[in-house]
């Protein structure tokens, strides 16, 4: 899950004719796949109070693990639509993924589609999930794109910075993390940005991307302090399999 955004200043992409992501499956679903999830981790949820119940929202978290996004769309205290590497669309996950109103996303270059998706999904009154920082990785926000940013200037949505620890074992390269495993969601003050009408400027952009930045990073603190679990640092090589 990543970022690609624009940030040319252009005017509002249209969303004329633009569907939203399905909604049914993803709150349905959710009760049975918390309650799954729970039995098989240590799940702690932190500052969900801090979530606006209601209206247009985008959750920016940090990336550690492959647990983090659908630990996002499930567990947040909303539904959320997340910005999904279009790579998970291509195999057995596809039609689940867009049947539970993920938004696919070219990562390497500008997606107008998705955008357009994500805005309209915002206009309608939805949560949208960014992970700024593009991939797994440290999640201590080194390289972060504005993507969040970007949405939150065009619609005028709040941000909700999100912090993940535990999904992901130190030196680990492992994509899902064993069962037991405790993992901490911790949720922060909404970042609220003033909706900025065409033209946005680079400028614009990227100083709102630096604000939300700062608050994923206070968010990553608060939840090291309250909870003692730390950032699991870079991710490990990768094992070899073993032959038959």
């Amino acid at each position: 899950m990543t970022s690609a955004l624009p940030i040319d200043g252009g005017e509002l992409p249209s969303t004329a004719g633009v569907r939203a992501p399905h909604t049914g499956l993803l709150s349905a679903g959710r009760p049975l796949a918390q309650w799954l999830i729970r039995r098989w981790y240590s799940l702690e949820l932190h500052g969900a109070e801090r979530v606006p119940v209601t209206g247009p929202l985008v959750m920016a978290a940090n990336h550690v693990g492959w647990a983090d996004g659908p630990l996002l769309a499930i567990c947040s205290p909303r539904p959320v639509h997340a910005l999904t590497k279009m790579e998970m669309f291509s195999h057995g996950l596809g039609g689940f993924l867009v049947a539970s109103g993920q938004i696919p996303l070219d990562r390497f270059h500008v997606d107008v589609s998705a955008i357009r998706v994500a805005i309209k999904t915002l206009q309608e009154g939805h949560a949208v999930g960014v992970f700024p920082e593009g991939t797994r990785g440290g999640g201590d926000m080194t390289s972060p794109r504005a993507g969040a940013a970007y949405l939150a200037l065009v619609t005028g949505a709040p941000v909700v910075p999100v912090s993940f620890l535990g999904t992901r074992r130190p030196g680990s390269d492992g994509l899902v993390p064993p069962r037991g495993t405790r993992i901490a969601m911790t949720f922060g003050e909404p970042v609220r940005l003033a909706a900025r009408p065409w033209p946005r400027t680079q400028q614009d952009v990227a100083e709102a991307s630096q604000v939300v930045t700062e608050a994923i990073l206070q968010t990553i603190r608060e939840a090291e302090e309250k909870t003692g679990m730390t950032l699991p640092g870079p991710i490990g090589p990768k094992r070899e399999k073993k032959k038959a």
